[in-house]
């Protein structure tokens, strides 16, 4: 394909030749939507709990919603669509039950083990833990995708030790790969240019604005329709005190990428458009405005990325992939974004993390990684990486695969089995 170069269509583990008609990048995305792993996003928290109302998102329409804005996106900039299509839809795969609850509680559980990462938990089960390809040495090469689409997943190209470097807030720390990933991580990023090292290539950087895109502006629509947030619009940003809590919000969570006058103005923007206007009562007409609003937010931010691709000069292409190409969307579009962000942090996020179901939650990942050391209620393919594990570390590392496979449901029931959580 059209700027690929031989390396871009390599996997880990060389495929018997195929008839299909299908191209390498076409493959890939079928493996990852025909995958298990895909479809237990299902039952897995995306903002508000899977079963908490029957209009918000899981995981998995979060996700194919992304694949649809990520498809949209590169088609604007003259990506291939495939690629980012396959990353957009792999994206959210490593992440755990019980959404942002599970990562946390996870990565207390994993804390002397390198601890937990979502997206390095979504490389390490698209090249290891899903079951498609095996080396004929006998070791798991999960889906065994492509070069260009693995890369094209990683949204932070950095280990857990390079991670403070990159830190944008006090809040977490964000990494692409766990040590013991090693091997196929430097063969994925072999081909990227030693200047570039921890850079995202031009389809995960799509992937990304897709994900970012998709979480601002549906979170909200979910808060307002599920009466999550109380009020009935976003014309509490009118508020100074609302507003000011937004701001904070943002920089604690996400970094200081806008100071206060440059999100005070994004907020000024979006009210000039209507969106502050836009009131959710449960009408059917009030279904329709604030459907419409999501989609005039989706179109007026992806048709900011048409003018966005720059060329990197030393790496001077006609072709938008890869190193070749990268985003650089400008300011303003990324504060509208922050704000949007940062209201559903601030009014839906926030609250929910002190409710009792939380700490809820978070006790049953607890109790959940305590049974299965003691190897009681693994899987059977899990169960086996277990006992072929030659150290606690490399057995806790294994339960806590076991654990973020698991969805919300899945994870409450078994911890009922096994002791009693409900």
């Amino acid at each position: 394909m059209l700027g690929y170069a031989e390396a871009d269509f390599e996997r880990y583990v060389p495929n018997e030749e195929h008839s299909s008609v299908r191209s390498d990048f076409e493959r890939d995305r079928a493996r990852i939507l025909h995958s298990s792993s895909l479809r237990r996003l299902g039952t897995k928290t995306q903002v508000l709990g899977a079963g908490f109302d029957d209009f918000v998102r899981t995981r998995l329409t979060h996700t194919l919603e992304v694949a649809q804005i990520g498809r949209t996106i590169a088609t604007k900039v003259g990506c291939n669509e495939d690629v980012v299509d396959a990353a957009c839809l792999a994206h959210d795969v490593g992440h755990p039950p019980f959404g942002h609850n599970g990562e946390l509680a996870l990565n207390e559980v994993a804390k002397n083990i390198g601890g937990f990462e979502g997206n390095a938990q979504t490389f390490r089960l698209l090249t290891r833990l899903e079951p498609k390809i095996f080396a004929p040495t006998g070791e798991s090469a999960g889906l065994n995708l492509t070069r260009a689409v693995l890369d094209g997943t990683i949204k932070y190209p950095w280990y857990l030790r390079d991670a403070t470097e990159h830190r944008t807030s006090d809040r977490t720390l964000k990494f692409g790969v766990y040590d013991g990933d090693k091997p196929i991580y430097n063969w994925v990023r072999m081909k990227t240019p030693q200047d570039l090292k921890h850079n995202k290539c031009i389809e995960a950087q799509i992937m990304d604005l897709a994900d970012d895109i998709s979480y601002c502006v549906h979170d909200v629509e979910d808060a307002l329709v599920s009466g999550a947030f109380t009020g009935k619009s976003l014309g509490i940003l009118r508020d100074k005190s609302s507003r000011q809590l937004v701001f904070d919000t943002i920089h604690n969570w996400y970094g200081i990428q806008a100071d206060d006058d440059e999100l005070s103005n994004a907020v000024d923007r979006l009210e000039s458009i209507g969106v502050l206007d836009i009131e959710f009562t449960g009408s059917r007409s009030s279904y329709a405005k604030l459907k419409n609003m999501t989609s005039t937010l989706i179109g007026r931010f992806a048709v900011k990325t048409e003018n966005a691709l720059v060329s990197d000069p030393k790496r001077s292409s006609s072709f938008a992939t890869r190193y070749h190409r990268k985003l650089n969307l400008k300011k303003t579009t990324h504060a509208e974004i922050q704000v949007l962000k940062g209201f559903s942090a601030a009014f839906v996020v926030s609250t929910r993390d002190v409710m009792d179901v939380s700490k809820k939650q978070r006790q049953i990942i607890y109790d959940l990684a305590d049974s299965f050391m003691h190897g009681q209620g693994l899987d059977k393919m899990f169960e086996d990486d277990f006992n072929d594990s030659a150290t606690d570390d490399q057995k806790l590392r294994v339960v806590v695969d076991q654990i973020a496979c698991l969805t919300d449901f899945s994870a409450a029931k078994i911890a009922k089995s096994l002791i009693g959580v409900v």
